[in-house]
């Protein structure tokens, strides 16, 4: 068993559980309600409180606030909760919030998450695994981002937004209705410029299920009939086809956003 090592100038509330291995540098501060799991280490000047439970293996940095009341006004100091995944880094002066009593009272981040310096996780956003966001990206309260999902710098995501498994966000762009996954948005407001062809190819997806998605997000945003006539016509025709069925069933899906869909005049991918 390693014991935690923390340094002098760090302060940890009575009642913190600290797991094997875990390493608190200098000027840290951890609250009585907090949960660091082995091998977690705080490098120097990371403030956690709140009921936050932090998996194993993850990195903060410098600065980074975690667990601290979130920015709505209609919180309360109910005990809401923040949970972050394993082998997550999360880099200098990243805020982030826990759940709200009006967003299910928990805000999740998956495993093997790279969060990048200066970004944002509101309340209630629930963030999938491998997702990378790159510096000051701003996810807003009651988001919810799929797995494998990359964002550019400076991206800002509109609160109830979704974004699918595998999309990626271009940099600067502005994100105000849900984006498929697979899909690859860009702009201010943001657009769907087609789909993610460079991070399916890069996670080895199959060719012929590229090629297969590809003439479905062809038919899902012609210009012929209603989207969601186009939808079921995709449904059918690829019924057997998973990563056409993630889309379909995505954009089926109860939301609050519109989907982003490309913009007048633009071809389908």
């Amino acid at each position: 068993m390693t014991a935690a090592v923390v340094h002098p100038t760090a302060i940890v509330a009575d009642g913190a559980r600290l797991g094997e291995g875990v390493r608190i540098g200098p000027y840290c501060i951890v609250g009585a309600n907090v949960v660091l799991h082995d091998g977690v280490e705080l490098i120097s000047h990371v403030s956690i409180d709140g009921y936050t439970e932090v998996g194993a293996g993850t990195r903060i940095f410098p600065f980074a606030s975690v667990g601290h009341v979130p920015q709505d006004l209609k919180f309360h100091g109910e005990a809401s909760r923040l949970e972050i995944g394993e082998r997550c880094t999360i880099r200098e002066s990243v805020t982030i919030n826990p759940g709200t009593e009006n967003g299910g009272m928990l805000t999740k981040i998956g495993n093997d998450c790279l969060i990048m310096a200066s970004a944002h996780v509101a309340h209630d956003a629930i963030i999938g695994n491998n997702v990378i966001m790159a510096n000051y990206v701003g996810i807003a309260g009651h988001c919810q981002i799929g797995d494998n999902v990359i964002f550019g710098g400076t991206c800002v995501i509109h609160q109830f937004t979704r974004i699918g498994a595998h999309a990626f966000v271009g940099a600067q762009s502005m994100v105000d209705g849900d984006i498929i996954p697979y899909g690859m948005a860009v702009g201010n407001r943001a657009a769907l410029t087609g789909l993610n062809l460079v991070g399916l190819k890069r996670r080895k997806f199959d060719r012929e299920a590229i090629h297969r998605l590809r003439a479905a997000y062809r038919q899902i945003f012609s210009n012929e009939g209603t989207l969601r006539e186009r939808v079921e016509d995709a449904a059918s025709l690829f019924k057997d086809d998973v990563l056409v069925q993630d889309v379909v069933a995505f954009i089926m899906a109860a939301s609050d956003r519109p989907i982003l869909t490309p913009r007048d005049g633009q071809t389908a991918d």
